[in-house]
């Protein structure tokens, strides 16, 4: 038995598979700085193209707005096309646009341009993860190249804005767009040599209305849930709440569509088959979940650095980092520990970590000591990690050969909208408390307009008792305690739902507990 697993384990990888990971860090760790580059230098951007309040949300919102409503479409032609060569005309048009937007000289040119460069981006995600099943076909390779992507995408995010600010320090705005053309350039030029190709054997043809389906419903539901954050957090939304809702509720029945029509077809742009995996199932929705709870945890917690901490928004970033290294060091650390057990214990054990510290997070709010916080969210970040690594190995390695791409679009479409959903219900969530500790707490005798001010959101309100006349310092930390109650309860809530999430995993990956006809049955 032993003679015959050994013949039947997979390869493992080749010295020319770990250059390929090596060479694949680059536009994993371009596409997620690319997303939050921006966020330091949009006044300077702004004030030099003389950007609208409008223009200057959608120059900053367009890109990400475009990956995720491309990535089912972009799934699918990977396994159509190749993945390989779909990475490498995305990497090329990325490089290309990343120049055009440098040198954009209006803001809707700028705007555009981000809004191609996310369509590029959306082609990056699925090639990625569908290459690295074909590079590394042994279970734990393939675990560990898995989390140097999470690891390479998670450190891109943070260096983001510390990078984009320095650059526009020592240049100009146009420099944080020309860095992503070298990593770029290199990809598309080594690619060829080191990346194996991997298509489907028959050629398909694409349905062009589950295409524009998909687009148009993931579109609508996250700019929807976008605008539903900022109006509940105060910040500047383009559409009026009720529009909002109405987007979201247009973009889910314009999903459903969707999802009917690809029960419909023989060829379906998405293969609703991966669902019936309880696998590929329960670890899609986890991903769903964990991103409710914990990015609407997160948003609250640096939400919280600057308003009840009274920390700069550079400060509050920094303060962020160990929460960014818990997160890498819980998804390099996960495929060992999965060597040793079975990899659904380690996510269920690291959902549960993540629950915990939500709860020790509710907890350091009402304690009040800013560095317990930033401990108990570090908590939330190790535990995360760990999960999420295995989470996604769960849903590649899970998948038939020929939809891998679609497989990880998937995935990543779960960890779009858990965002999203993380945002929007984060920032609803805490301003409900908010209001509703106000009415509590506020002394009988405060007037009816500075009452009404600080009831509108948080922000104001903020704006509200620093700018009263008189005594504010009672008003300050009534305002900061109802703050911090937003924080609290969505983090008991948060610490709920991943909770949820670790028991449909444990229940979901014992039912395969099925004779295999390899060693590792993890």
């Amino acid at each position: 038995m032993m003679e015959r697993n050994a013949e039947l384990a997979a390869p493992r990888a080749t010295a020319r598979a770990w250059w390929g990971l090596a060479l694949l860090v680059a536009p994993m760790l371009t596409l997620s700085s690319d997303l939050t580059a921006l966020f330091f230098t949009v006044p300077t951007l702004v004030e030099d193209l003389g950007a609208s309040a409008t223009e200057s949300l959608w120059i900053v919102h367009a890109y990400g707005f475009l990956i995720a409503g491309f990535l089912i479409t972009m799934g699918r032609v990977a396994d159509r096309v190749g993945a390989r060569r779909l990475l490498l005309c995305g990497a090329s048009a990325f490089a290309v646009l990343s120049v055009f937007a440098a040198f954009a000289w209006t803001p809707g040119v700028l705007v555009l341009v981000r809004a191609l460069l996310g369509v590029a981006g959306a082609t990056l995600m699925p090639s990625l993860f569908s290459l690295l099943r074909e590079m590394f076909r042994d279970d734990d390779q393939r675990r560990f190249a898995i989390a140097i992507m999470f690891s390479s995408f998670t450190i891109g995010g943070a260096i983001g804005p510390l990078l984009g600010g320095a650059l526009v320090e020592a240049f100009w705005w146009g420099a944080i767009f020309l860095i992503n053309v070298p990593p770029m350039a290199v990809l598309v030029v080594l690619g060829m040599l080191v990346l194996p190709e991997r298509r489907e054997s028959r050629a398909s043809r694409i349905d062009a209305s589950s295409v524009a389906l998909s687009i148009t419903g993931m579109l609508a539901v996250v700019y929807g849930l976008q605008e539903i954050a900022a109006g509940a957090e105060g910040e500047t939304a383009s559409l009026p709440p009720g529009v909002s809702v109405l987007l979201v509720v247009a973009g889910m029945a314009m999903l459903a569509l969707f999802v009917r029509r690809q029960r419909r077809l023989a060829d379906p742009l998405f293969d609703l088959v991966l669902l019936k995996n309880r696998r590929v199932a329960a670890s899609l929705l986890t991903l769903l979940l964990t991103g409710i709870g914990s990015v609407g945890v997160f948003f609250l917690f640096t939400q919280h650095l600057q308003w009840v901490g009274g920390f700069t928004p550079l400060v509050a970033g920094v303060l962020t980092l160990p929460y960014i290294a818990a997160d890498i060091l819980g998804a390099l650390v996960a495929p060992a520990l999965a060597r040793r057990w079975r990899s659904s214990s380690i996510i269920v054990s690291g959902l549960l970590i993540v629950a915990l510290g939500s709860v020790l997070t509710a907890l350091a709010v009402v304690d009040g000591r800013i560095p317990l916080l930033v401990l108990a969210v570090s908590v939330i970040g190790l535990g995360h990690g760990a999960a999420m690594a295995l989470v996604s190995d769960a849903i590649i390695s899970s998948a038939p050969e020929h939809r891998v791409g679609s497989a990880a679009a998937a995935q990543e479409v779960g960890g779009e909208l858990g965002s999203a959903l993380g945002i929007a219900v984060g920032g609803t969530t805490g301003v409900l408390v908010f209001r509703a500790s106000l009415d509590r707490m506020l002394p009988v005798e405060t007037p009816a307009d500075i009452a009404g001010a600080l009831r509108a959101s948080v922000h104001e309100a903020f704006d509200a008792v620093h700018g009263n006349a008189g005594d504010s310092a009672p008003l300050v930390e009534t305002v900061r305690a109802a703050t911090g109650n937003g924080l609290v309860a969505y983090a008991l809530l948060a610490a709920v739902l991943v909770a949820a999430s670790a028991g449909i995993t444990a229940s979901a990956f014992a039912a395969r507990r099925v004779p295999a006809p390899v060693a590792d049955s993890r």
